[in-house]
């Protein structure tokens, strides 16, 4: 029911524990001359409920009066119960209209009397709740169902004993046969009738099962009209294991929910957060549009909620009245409304469906004259609609190919993409095509989810797009291994990354079997060092990965100990630590930061039209060739880096981490830092151990001479990098 004045004023009362104006309010209330009975149970459940409830108990007899003149049995009933739970005066008064009441609705109880006795209303010196309790009493009798408040759950009633005042019970939650004493049973128990939802839940859950897959919408409704509303997590936890088998659940569930959607007597929310309700009367789809059109809903949310309307219940169309109101409505948007270009196209669409006029010429003549296309097209709220755009640009667009090209990365749905990309790969454009993926291979970390949505779409072995050969297909899986580790970094990306895993390890690994049977033994050691790298992935996925690679090129399995390095060692990039975090952060950089810099210097330079002339354009691309040359070759190298620890600094003789000190042709002396590239300083006397100066003093010992560039020097000592660290 709706909040009346009364009930909204002693609920506020109630939230801010405000006793004497809530008794104020309730005095008021109790001298009026007309009762509505459901506002008034409401407003004693509420108290009931609330911490006011034990002092109230001395004024809630005073509402008797209207009680007496409600005209709704069913309503006096649910009050003067919930009298008789609230009330502390335990009043004469009060037994004798509680005694009479039950004796005239139970006449022929032989057991009234003995059941008044149980309640307190023979002694009458404590009856509160006598009228609950005497329905529970009525109730109890074997085979029958009652709840527990207590927790644990729906429970069957094996035996009842007068003369023990006891009552036997099988519970859902708690194992063995429970005895309770009357007593006890009136503080715990509810009863609920045979054919409530726990009653047919716990009495006969395989009809119930078989009623919810035959009919899921009689079900929902049994559930709501006994629980009230539920949300679809709620709903679940009532169902889910319970009712359906928790494997079968989403597929139940997907069945469902379409069913419920088009239930009339079932309110569906519009947030996942929000709960399905039970209407008191059924409500015609198009009633239900209208009502919430009628709060006129800004234009984006008109355009969602009727075109999801429509895709629900495109039966509603033949109503001829209903379909003229639509048109109506759409004409006032589309000229009482400030429209942006995406608004406006799919107002047209709708009013193209509806048969109206010259739409067709209208979408025509807006499609052909606008301006970035793909922007007005990726703003648009609904799929459907961004399809059916897409369609019209390519019938009416000469650069229709630049525009799905355009969209192909930055569009959300990956139903979208799978459309763009089965639309653009013509014969004409493959190479176009091609050149626009492999920009998706030279930076994958810019658009990884669609790396992934590639990555799945040609490792069919049916496809024949772009890069879908083996070579193609190696050059992705590797891209994939990068881009989990770069999603593993990134708590944002957390489902992401878990939906790699799933497609690495699925099915045995097939995918990993597959990319390995075609890839040569360099490939599978780049894969390996890469997967290394990946924290999500388990000791035993990159166990099995290595019996993988071993199965392909039996010559890994001499470096499955090895778990730093596939790296032949005259291909190693020696680092320190401090190397490769830099190198690290480099790549980063130019992943996000510069890439998305220069996408957008792009998009500007193409903004400004003409790029056969357009000095800004090729210049941005040139920098976009520079970016993607130099993280190709900071990729290669990071992978074939090693970091250099104590123990690879040699003690005796000149090679990667020495500190070489020596004394040139003239006595004078010099000393040389041996490391990696990436943190080479010669003004700093910090040499690459790729150098030709470190080349030439590698492996001599103290005493033994090299020569370079015309001049001879002797070595004199030699030095640990860490120790002079320290």
């Amino acid at each position: 029911m709706k909040d009346t004045a009364y009930l909204k004023d002693l609920r506020e009362r109630i939230e801010n524990n405000d006793y004497p104006g809530f008794l104020k309010i309730w005095e008021e209330y109790c001298y009026g001359d007309q009762p509505d009975g459901e506002e008034m149970a409401a407003i004693l459940e509420a108290v009931k409920a609330s911490d006011l409830a034990k002092p109230f108990g001395l004024h809630v007899e005073r509402v008797l009066p209207l009680w007496r003149i409600l005209t709704d049995a069913k309503q006096a009933h649910n009050v003067l119960r919930l009298i008789c739970d609230l009330q502390t005066t335990n009043s004469e008064e009060l037994a004798d209209l509680s005694t009479e009441y039950l004796r005239n609705q139970f006449p022929n109880d032989p057991l009234l009397s003995e059941k008044l006795r149980l309640v307190g209303l023979r002694n009458r010196e404590r009856f509160q709740g006598a009228i609950r309790n005497f329905e529970l009493l009525t109730h109890m009798k074997k085979g029958n169902f009652v709840f527990h408040t207590g927790g644990w759950g729906t429970g069957e009633i094996a035996d009842v004993s007068l003369v023990r005042e006891e009552i036997s019970l099988e519970f859902e939650y708690v194992i063995g046969v429970q005895h309770f004493s009357f007593e006890k049973a009136f503080k715990t128990l509810i009863p609920l009738p045979v054919e409530h939802f726990y009653s047919r839940r716990f009495g006969n859950p395989d009809a119930l099962e078989k009623e919810a897959r035959d009919n899921p919408s009689e079900l929902i409704r049994l559930l709501l009209k006994d629980l009230g509303p539920k949300t679809a997590a709620e709903i679940k936890e009532e169902l889910s294991d319970l009712v359906i088998p928790g494997e079968d659940w989403n597929r139940w569930w997907q069945t469902a929910r379409s069913k419920l959607k088009k239930d009339t007597k079932i309110e569906c929310p519009k947030e996942l957060k929000d709960p399905f309700r039970l209407l008191e009367e059924e409500v015609p789809h198009e009633v239900a549009l209208h009502k919430a059109l009628e709060a006129k809903p800004e234009v984006n949310a008109t355009i969602q909620m009727v075109y999801t309307f429509l895709r629900d219940f495109p039966e509603t169309l033949k109503n001829a009245e209903f379909k003229a109101s639509l048109e109506t409505r759409f004409k006032e948007v589309l000229t009482q409304e400030k429209l942006n270009d995406s608004q406006k196209l799919q107002v047209l669409f709708f009013l193209e469906d509806l048969h109206v006029g010259d739409t067709k010429q209208e979408v025509h003549k807006l499609v052909t004259h606008l301006h970035n296309t793909a922007d007005v097209i990726r703003s648009m709220g609904v799929m459907g609609f961004q399809k059916r755009a897409l369609q019209e640009v390519k019938k009416l667009r000469k650069d229709w190919t630049e525009i799905y090209f355009d969209l192909l990365f930055t569009v959300d749905q990956n139903l979208l993409r799978d459309f763009i990309l089965s639309e653009a790969d013509t014969a004409q454009n493959k190479e176009a095509l091609k050149q626009k993926l492999n920009s998706l291979l030279m930076h994958p970390l810019s658009f990884p989810e669609v790396f992934i949505w590639y990555f799945q779409k040609i490792i069919d072995k049916k496809s024949k797009l772009p890069f879908s050969d083996p070579s193609g297909k190696n050059r992705f899986f590797e891209g994939i291994l990068i881009i989990l580790d770069f999603l593993e970094k990134k708590p944002q990306h957390r489902d992401l990354a878990k939906k790699v895993i799933g497609l690495l390890t699925a099915d045995r690994y097939k995918i990993v079997r597959d990319i390995m049977s075609h890839s040569n033994l360099d490939e599978v050691k780049e894969y390996l060092l890469l997967a290394t790298k990946c924290n999500s992935l388990t000791d035993h996925d990159i166990k099995i990965l290595h019996s993988l690679g071993e199965v392909v090129h039996p010559s890994l399995a001499r470096l499955r100990k090895d778990k730093d390095r596939v790296v032949p060692e005259e291909n190693v990039i020696w680092t320190t630590q401090e190397g490769f975090h830099k190198t690290q952060l480099r790549m980063q950089q130019i992943a996000t930061v510069e890439t998305v810099n220069n996408a957008k210097e792009i998009e500007v330079a193409r903004s400004h039209g003409d790029l056969r002339e357009n000095a800004e354009f090729k210049a941005a691309l040139e920098r976009r060739d520079r970016l993607q040359a130099e993280l190709k070759f900071l990729s290669d190298q990071i992978n074939q880096a090693r970091i250099i620890t104590p123990e690879d600094v040699k003690a005796d003789e000149v090679g990667i981490g020495a500190v070489v000190h020596c004394r040139d042709s003239k006595g004078e002396h010099l000393h040389f830092t041996l490391l990696g590239p990436w943190d080479a300083d010669p003004e700093n006397h910090i040499l690459s151990f790729q150098s030709k100066l470190a080349q030439a003093m590698n492996g001599k010992t103290i005493g033994e001479k090299f020569e370079f560039q015309g001049d001879v020097f002797t070595i004199t000592d030699i030095d640990n990098y860490f120790d002079q660290k320290k």
